[in-house]
């Protein structure tokens, strides 16, 4: 049987094995040809109690275990990951609409957050405390227990590992529920590369269902922590729902993020930023570039390079080469087409795209867009580039600041420390000068501010330890201590 073979899952998700679950089934669909390409069990809020109990049981093993026996699964997972690149990558193709660059990266980048969680398993986890005592003092960092992941459909595999690795590796269980649009891509892969890595059974749950399901995973009394990427509406219902059972939410939301075009850019190679950073996997991510503000000199060859680009890329089929492919179903298509078409009412002019078939949008650009536009006010999450000419620097601050958002930022200019300057003055978890606005690395801090989620809990050893762990005192005497009572 090959790596991942679908007689072996077909039909189930993972819980203790590949299992059947309370709600039927559900077939996965290519958004690309609108075939069913396979099927997966659809997990009940039973099936997450259930789930949840096994996993409450497992944990208290493998937080026993030494950190080189959780260390050495992690590495054989990041190991595995790399030798099945190709079939992963073939999956997030075929289920999530991704073009084969786009599949090719999250790929390489998903490994890297295992390989991470080794060194995480690995890394010192207290602290030396001073004490006005004669007596030993420091602050450990244990295991929460089990950690709820609720996944998004846009970088199914990354959004969902880059939770699922660390907290496994600090001794945790997870519960995974992935968005059902990429439930096999997102989750039921992960389960498969865990499983060959020799990770206990009971430890790590795949449970694709629907909001009943999410919901269960937050309402869970056992699961401690919950780490959701989605959308702020959502987010601000699991954050509620958590803070009132005293759990702690990572939430990880939307983004309208701006790039500024400076008028001593090298105007060629900001248009190619802007295109990447506005139209990669068709504008499905949450640092897409939302807004771009563009300095009156050079706006017009702007417009002009930016459109250009636009109409020369190809959108169709991923799987036969094409760089975009399709949104990922009508709902979503529906509410980019809708932002696109009110905001050329309200004055906005069509420089490229704004047409679509079946799935398929054209890469759009919207020149002379101003603040109270919908495309530009919104996030889009379609392959949509809002631009505007701004004459002030001061002035394009204040219409950078007018979003609630605050996760991604990026300043094109030859001149960096101006471009700092800047960012002083912009509230943005990732900044990122001279780059555009789509950029993730396992090592660096990962968040936004405002309504962009709640901060850098992703990403190096330091955040990821203090997202799935809880802090304890300790302090050890040789003596009891003697009290005048």
């Amino acid at each position: 049987m090959t790596f991942f073979d679908p007689q072996e899952w077909d039909g189930r998700f993972y819980s203790n094995g590949w299992t059947t679950g309370g709600g039927g089934t559900q077939a996965a669909v290519n958004p690309a040809t609108g075939e069913e390409i396979a099927t997966f069990a659809v997990a009940t809020p039973e099936d997450v109690h259930a789930a949840a109990a096994v996993a409450r049981t497992a944990q208290t093993s493998w937080a026993a275990a030494s950190f080189e026996e959780r260390a050495a699964v992690m590495r054989r997972a990041g190991a595995l990951i790399e030798q099945h690149a190709e079939v992963l990558a073939d999956w997030l193709v075929r289920e999530g609409g991704a073009g084969h660059g786009k599949a090719a990266f999250e790929s390489h980048l998903v490994s890297g957050e295992y390989h991470l969680a080794a060194g995480t398993a690995m890394a010192p986890y207290g602290q030396l405390l001073r004490s006005a005592k004669p007596r030993l003092s420091f602050a450990r960092r244990l295991p929460v227990g089990t950690v709820g992941v609720i996944s998004p459909f846009n970088f199914p595999q990354i959004l969902a590992s880059r939770s699922i690795a660390p907290a496994l590796a600090l001794g945790n269980a997870v519960i995974l529920k992935p968005d059902p649009r990429t439930a096999i891509s997102g989750g039921l892969f992960i389960a498969a590369i865990l499983r060959e890595a020799g990770l206990p059974e009971g430890l790590f749950h795949v449970l694709p269902g629907g909001a009943d399901a999410g919901k269960a995973v937050v309402d869970e009394p056992s699961i401690r922590v919950i780490s959701f990427t989605g959308s702020t509406g959502a987010g601000r219902i699991i954050g509620e729902a958590a803070g009132r059972q005293l759990k702690r939410a990572h939430l990880e939301l939307g983004g309208n993020n701006a790039m500024l075009v400076l008028d001593d850019v090298d105007v060629t190679a900001a248009a190619s930023a802007g295109a990447w950073g506005s139209f990669l996997h068709q504008g499905q991510i949450c640092m897409t570039t939302g807004r771009h503000l563009v300095h009156e000199r050079v706006y017009d060859q702007y417009v002009e390079t930016l459109s250009a680009k636009a109409d020369a890329l190809a959108v169709g089929d991923p799987s036969t080469g094409a760089p975009l492919g399709p949104i990922i179903d009508a709902g979503q298509l529906g509410k980019v087409h809708t932002l696109v078409t009110s905001s050329v009412d309200a004055g906005a002019r069509l420089a490229a795209g704004g047409t679509y078939e079946n799935l398929f949008y054209r890469p759009t650009v919207l020149a002379d867009s101003t603040p109270d536009h919908p495309a530009f006010k919104n996030e889009i999450f379609g392959p949509v580039a809002p631009v505007m000419s701004f004459s002030n620097i001061d002035d394009v601050i204040d219409i950078v600041n007018q979003s609630e958002y605050g996760l991604s930022l990026a300043i094109l200019t030859k001149d960096v420390m101006r471009g700092l300057a800047i960012a002083d003055r912009i509230p943005s978890g990732i900044v990122h000068i001279n780059d555009q606005t789509v950029d993730d690395e396992s090592v660096a801090p990962f968040g936004g501010v405002g309504a962009s989620g709640t901060g850098a809990r992703f990403g190096g050893h330091e955040a990821n330890i203090d997202a799935f762990t809880e802090t304890q005192w300790v302090t050890a005497q040789g003596e009891i201590q003697r009290y005048p009572f």
